[in-house]
C-alpha cells in the first residue's frame, strides 16, 4: 500500500515508519523542513514538505494514496486545528471508499479507571478534551476509520518516561509526579507501531486502546530507577505542570484486550519497569 504518514520524525511516527517499511508498504512522510525530509528518506520514505493545516492540500494528497496514518503532534494548541484539517480532508475525500484512516488519540481521554475499555464513556482531562469531538466525527462518518489511543509510550530512551530519568539525573532529590500511587497504562513504542500497521487491515469504525496490559504505579517506576526521587503530592504537581500534570495524575489501568482479539495484536517487548531497571537510554 502507498501510505500517507504524518509525524514520521516523532517518537511514535518514526517507529510506525520503520514497521510500515518492514511490512513492505510505500510511505509518503509529510514533514515541515528539508532536514526532516532527508531524515525520513534515510528511513525509506518519500519526504514531502506539506501544510497539515490546509484541508485542500491534504485532500489532494489523500486522493493519491491508499491509506492514511496520522501521528503528528505539535504539543500545543495547534494540534486541535491540525487534527480538524486532516479529519475534514479524510471525510470529504475518503468517505465511502475502502481506504483506511488511522488517527492517533490517547488513553488519557478515558479518565481514571481500574479496568478501562473502549466501550467506557470518555472522561478526558482538560489537556486532551478537544480530541473527543474529532474522534467521534471520524468514527461516525463513512470513512473506514480507526482510532488508536496509546498508553504511556516508552522505548529507546524516549517518551514521557524520559522525564523520570531526566529528573533522576538532577542533583539532590527529584520530585515525583504526585504521590506516585497512580497507575499508568503503558506500551512499548515498537509494539504500538505494530498496532498501527495491524489497524490498516481493520474493519473501521473502531477505537482501540494501545496498551500492553502492564499498569505500574509511578512509584514503582521511580523505584526501578533506583535513584532519589521523592513524592511531591498531587497539588504540587498540578501547580508545577498545570494541565499536563493533571493528566499525569490520572490513575489508569487497562488490558488492551480488544486490539488483541480483533486485530491479532501481540505485544512482545519488555515492560517499562524492566526497561527502567536496565538503564533507560536513547
Amino acid at each position: 500500500m502507498k501510505i500517507f504518514l504524518t509525524g514520521a520524525t516523532g517518537f511514535i511516527g518514526s517507529a510506525v515508519l520503520t514497521k510500515l517499511r518492514e511490512a513492505g508498504h510505500q510511505v509518503t512522510a509529510i514533514v515541515r523542513s528539508q532536514e526532516a525530509s532527508l531524515k525520513v528518506e534515510r528511513a525509506g520514505a518519500v519526504g514531502i514538505i506539506g501544510d497539515l493545516f490546509d484541508p485542500a492540500w491534504i485532500a489532494a494528497e489523500l486522493a493519491t494514496h491508499d491509506a492514511v496514518i496520522h501521528t503528528a503532534a505539535g504539543g500545543d494548541q495547534s494540534d486541535r486545528d491540525m487534527n480538524a484539517a486532516l479529519i475534514d480532508a479524510a471525510v470529504n475525500v475518503l468517505g465511502g471508499t475502502d481506504k483506511p484512516v488511522v488517527l492517533t488519540g490517547g488513553v488519557w481521554a478515558h479518565g481514571s479507571g481500574d479496568d478501562l475499555s473502549e466501550s467506557d464513556e470518555l472522561d478526558p482531562p482538560e489537556l486532551v478534551a478537544w480530541r473527543v469531538d474529532g474522534e467521534r466525527r471520524l468514527l461516525e462518518s463513512d470513512v473506514r476509520a480507526t482510532v488508536i489511543r496509546p498508553g504511556i509510550a516508552y522505548g529507546h530512551g524516549g517518551g514521557i518516561p524520559a522525564l523520570l530519568t531526566a529528573q533522576a539525573a538532577q542533583d539532590g532529590p527529584a520530585p515525583l509526579f504526585g504521590t506516585g500511587q497512580q497507575h499508568w497504562t503503558t506500551v512499548h513504542v515498537d509494539d504500538l507501531a505494530d498496532l498501527y500497521v495491524a489497524a490498516l487491515g481493520g474493519r473501521g469504525g473502531e477505537a482501540y486502546l494501545g496498551v500492553n496490559g502492564d499498569n505500574p504505579t509511578v512509584l514503582e517506576l521511580a523505584e526501578a530507577l533506583d535513584t532519589d526521587i521523592e513524592p511531591e503530592g498531587d497539588e504540587a504537581t498540578r501547580a508545577r505542570l498545570g494541565a499536563f500534570g493533571e493528566a499525569l495524575l490520572l490513575d489508569q489501568q487497562a488490558t488492551g484486550a480488544k486490539a488483541r482479539q480483533q486485530l491479532g495484536w501481540t505485544p512482545t517487548q519488555p515492560t517499562l519497569v524492566e526497561e527502567l531497571g536496565a538503564s533507560y537510554r536513547a
